[in-house]
């Protein structure tokens, strides 16, 4: 059977590079974003519910969705939000227990499940250890805007939407803090996953550095 544990973090916090460590040490990660992707891809069942809620102002030219116009719609109206969540947060769910599920049938020892809003979901007990990526709120900010090419007030805004991460800390089995170089980062995902093999009886040396 396959453990998973979970990979969180905020808006702007780096968890991607904590990801891609994971990946070169040989650890699967499954993405819940690129999950999320999945299940509204162009004809799919939850695509066509989302543009009868939302309209088919929601969907480009050949039908595929326009997340930039949904993300408009749905952003700061918590109604909208639970309509959008109703649609496909089951659907990820599901697609997830097959990811899982596929992991166990390979003999993986270890998988990991990156989820930016896991602990909001109330995943966090289900998903130990815990490893939650922080970076103080300036760095957040000045990521948010550089990536997405927002203004500070929205990037604000974004990471407002979110549990701060300083909750999310509290409740992680490990941190690892981003603040620094990406050198460092790597050092600590590293000495964290060596901490979870040890935790979970897996033998460290089938993730070699």
């Amino acid at each position: 059977m396959t453990h998973v544990f979970g990979l969180t973090g905020g808006i702007g916090s780096g968890k991607s590079t904590v990801a891609s460590r994971l990946r070169e040490r040989g650890v699967p990660v499954i993405d819940a974003d690129q999950l999320a992707r999945d299940v509204v891809a162009t004809g799919s069942e939850a695509l066509a519910e989302i543009a009868e809620v939302f309209g088919r102002e929601v969907l480009l030219p050949g039908g595929a969705l326009d997340r930039a116009a949904l993300a408009a719609r749905v952003f700061g109206d918590d109604g909208l939000r639970r309509q959008l969540e109703r649609i496909t947060h089951p659907r990820v769910r599901d697609l997830a227990q097959r990811r899982f599920a596929e992991l166990a049938e390979r003999g993986e020892a270890l998988g990991c499940y990156e989820v930016p809003l896991l602990v909001e979901s109330g995943l966090a007990d289900v998903l130990r250890p815990l490893v939650v990526v922080s970076v103080s709120e300036a760095v957040q900010v000045e990521r948010t805007m550089a990536r997405d090419g927002c203004d500070e007030a929205h990037a604000r805004a974004r990471i407002a939407a979110q549990l701060p991460l300083a909750d999310k800390v509290r409740l992680a089995d490990f941190v690892i803090d981003n603040s620094g170089a990406r050198e460092s980062t790597r050092a600590q995902t590293d000495a964290v996953l060596d901490a979870i093999c040890a935790r979970v009886g897996v033998d460290p040396t089938r993730y070699p550095r």
